[in-house]
């Protein structure tokens, strides 16, 4: 394996991590922000009040989107087996 096949190889990775967590992510941070706008609104200041609807809406999505998180998971390892003929030349 040279340096450019390992650099292509974590740019890709990189790439779909990104990719798989950013639902996830975008969720958890449209969610906390209504949360964080409606305690400022009502001057409720409660920890499990921006806790729970967080973890809420990060289960909803995981269920929603496991299938396509599962099959970029999956694309990326099946290009990552089949180059590894050309890593070991």
């Amino acid at each position: 394996m040279n340096i450019e096949q390992a650099v292509e190889i974590l740019r890709q990775l990189v790439t779909t991590s990104l990719l798989v967590i950013s639902p996830i992510l975008l969720v958890s941070m449209v969610v906390g922000l209504v949360v964080s706008l409606v305690q400022s609104v009502t001057s409720i200041q409660e920890q499990t009040l921006s806790f729970v609807p967080k973890l809420l809406a990060i289960a909803l999505v995981l269920v929603v989107a496991a299938p396509w998180i599962l099959r970029q998971l999956m694309q990326f390892t099946i290009m990552f087996i089949l180059r590894i003929p050309q890593m070991v030349r």
